[in-house]
């Protein structure tokens, strides 16, 4: 063990491994909260009430036409003005500042525009035969986006979700360059950085955290896959979406 140590890079990944756990804190964090909220807005945009498609339209266009690496910086202006305000209820001043809370939030509000623009997309695809076929039947608005838009929609979405995903993960990178450091609270881009000051060896830090996100992101695409095979499994695999490994390198 004391001589795989001696390997710079390997020495890199062990002492990146406690970083990592950071980056998959605020997107496993994100996630689970990011997917019902998208959803929620998908529908609200393809509302025919103006008064609810309305405001979720504004709300996926100022995520998805501002910069993350903004949101963070305002976010953190509102929570650092609340800090300092006299209105503290319940002892949360101190939380609010904390990245372990403001980073996922942001995360949220963001993921879940993007991803909501993916859904409404999907819920228009939807062939019109089946939902016109559901109107037929009888069925309620309930019963027609339980059974007919739902599975529909997720199917349809699931591929471009599972990039969004990915991408949300890879935006974890920008909590600590935006968010103060709190004790040894250090993501993957962050303490490479520190490495890379101790020495100015770019090359081996940073190829060591780029390892993480690539090794992080195929666990990413497998689990996915798997859902997504799951998802159309009733189709032939020929026309069954297929997920791929295909980084996104900009948005």
């Amino acid at each position: 063990m004391e001589s795989l140590l001696q390997i710079p890079l390997i020495n890199d990944l062990v002492i990146l491994a406690k970083p990592a756990l950071f980056n998959i804190y605020f997107a496993v964090i994100s996630i689970p909260f990011g997917f019902p909220l998208a959803v929620m807005l998908a529908v609200a945009k393809a509302s025919s009430n103006r008064w609810i498609s309305a405001p979720a339209r504004a709300y996926i266009y100022a995520f998805r036409g501002s910069p993350l690496f903004i949101q963070f910086f305002m976010f953190y202006s509102f929570a650092l003005a609340f800090n300092i305000s006299h209105w503290k209820p319940w002892g949360i001043d101190h939380i609010v500042l904390n990245p372990l809370f403001l980073g996922p939030l942001v995360l949220i509000f963001n993921t879940c525009a993007y991803a909501a623009e993916i859904f409404h997309g999907a819920l228009k695809a939807i062939p019109q035969g089946e939902l016109e076929a559901a109107r037929a039947v009888g069925m309620s608005r309930w019963q027609q986006f339980r059974t007919v838009k739902w599975p529909n929609m997720i199917r349809l979405a699931w591929p471009a979700y599972t990039n969004e995903v990915v991408f949300l993960f890879h935006a974890t990178a920008l909590v600590y360059f935006t968010l103060p450091v709190i004790n040894d609270q250090k993501d993957l881009m962050n303490k490479a950085g520190e490495l890379f000051e101790k020495d100015y060896n770019v090359f081996l830090h940073f190829t060591a955290a780029a390892l993480y996100f690539l090794l992080i992101s195929l666990v990413i695409f497998y689990l996915f896959g798997l859902i997504n095979r799951r998802l159309t499994r009733h189709m032939q695999r020929e026309t069954a979406a297929k997920i791929r490994f295909k980084p996104q390198y900009m948005r």
